[in-house]
């Protein structure tokens, strides 16, 4: 027991201060932002949920008609008994979207980057892996499953990436791995210049839309598809968790490659698969979006405008270039103790984000307006978070 006992206390000393806790709430249905806690109402300024489309009624219609139909669960996984008429319209749609052959459906998008690139890069006997440096945990592991030799890219440098790409083996397969809208940063990649290096060394591309679709280019198809270069990237990945307010995640690109990971992807093929009610959901989303930009110019304009409002305080942002607000604070404890300020004095959650999501010293509040956010609450935040960041002494940047 002694050996037991030793085990769980290094456990314990070396979690030390990762040790996560997690604010319990209760979105309102039909007034989020706003959600219920122990200690009251709270306005979410951290959710992934950017459009509200996890509100919308199209959306809620179509899950209760689901249910109705079709029960609770899938019944199983894809290949034995789970797959719904409901998965395959979506992936017809997803695909669609983005103007390729076909599209796999998974049950998150975590699953879908390692399932997908575990295959594509795993398949092709002797491939050479280009991958962006602050690439999603996901696309790490994916790679690492894959067992294709890595190379890692300064994160959005196509310099670099090019003389990586000059030095390796000319007469080996490549493969390059980039994400559009970086989930931390915000930033955006230079899909022009990474698709041009891609046709010129010959290398298939995957492009990791999770932050854009939904909420980018014509339709929502992202911002490879905002800049007309949505044919240049083989594989689109994206998610359903994000602008479509569901849950699951997806790959979409050559009817054969689809086919592969289909065959090959663990984390496709041994799971349960999405309850068809998620997937009526994420349909009735998707075919909202590709229908409707009011919710991408009310996106875009809170965005612009929570950028402006703190360009004008000197609070300092990583990027300006999406809808992502990251907001520098780069201490730890300092972070942490202005999202608990914000949310019991303000009533405003937003999440405090430190290593390992990003490095230490780059800690950041990870800000996003919503497009159900109003101008006035966005003013009332940004004051509230001034009088915090004064308050705290934070560097600002004027």
């Amino acid at each position: 027991m002694s050996l037991y006992m030793d085990f769980f206390v290094r456990l314990a000393h070396d979690t030390g201060d990762r040790k996560r806790e997690f604010l319990e709430l209760g979105r309102k249905a039909g007034r989020f932002p706003a959600a219920s806690t122990s200690d009251g109402e709270i306005s979410v300024w951290c959710s992934n949920d950017y459009l509200g489309m996890g509100q919308h009624p199209d959306v809620l219609e179509a899950m209760k008609r689901a249910v109705d139909e079709y029960g609770g669960g899938s019944g199983g996984s894809r290949n034995i008994g789970g797959t719904n008429h409901c998965h395959v319209a979506l992936e017809r749609e997803l695909a669609e979207l983005h103007g390729k052959e076909d599209a796999v459906l998974f049950t998150s998008g975590y699953s879908a980057n390692e399932g997908s690139l575990s295959v594509l890069a795993g398949v092709i006997d002797g491939c050479q892996a280009f991958s962006d440096s602050a690439n999603h945990a996901s696309i790490i592991d994916g790679l690492r499953h894959s067992g294709a030799r890595k190379y890692i890219f300064r994160h959005n440098d196509g310099q670099h990436l090019e003389e990586l790409l000059d030095a390796a083996d000319p007469d080996r397969p490549k493969f390059l791995v980039m994400e559009s809208v970086h989930s931390m940063r915000g930033d955006i990649a230079p899909l022009a210049e990474i698709a041009g290096l891609a046709k010129r060394y010959g290398a298939v591309t995957f492009l990791d839309e999770v932050h854009a679709v939904g909420m980018y280019g014509p339709g929502g198809a992202g911002i490879a598809a905002r800049a007309g270069l949505d044919s240049e990237f083989t594989v689109v990945m994206g998610t359903l968790a994000k602008a479509f307010g569901m849950t699951g995640g997806y790959v979409a690109g050559p009817a054969v490659l689809m086919d592969a990971v289909r065959a090959h992807a663990r984390s496709f093929i041994f799971t349960t698969a999405l309850p068809p009610a998620v997937a009526a959901g994420a349909l009735a989303a998707v075919r909202h979006l590709r229908g409707s930009d009011v919710e991408r110019r009310r996106l875009a304009h809170n965005a612009r405008l929570m950028h402006g409002l703190l360009r004008e305080r000197g609070i300092p942002v990583l990027s300006d270039e999406s809808h992502i607000v990251p907001v520098l604070v780069g201490e730890d404890q300092m972070c942490q103790r202005m999202s608990v300020l914000l949310l019991e004095r303000h009533g405003a959650y937003v999440q405090a984000i430190n290593a390992p999501s990003v490095p230490v010293g780059e800690e950041i509040l990870r800000v996003a307006p919503s497009a159900v956010h109003g101008t006035d609450e966005i003013h009332r935040f940004v004051d509230a978070l001034d009088g915090i960041w004064s308050e705290l002494g934070a560097a600002r940047r004027l």
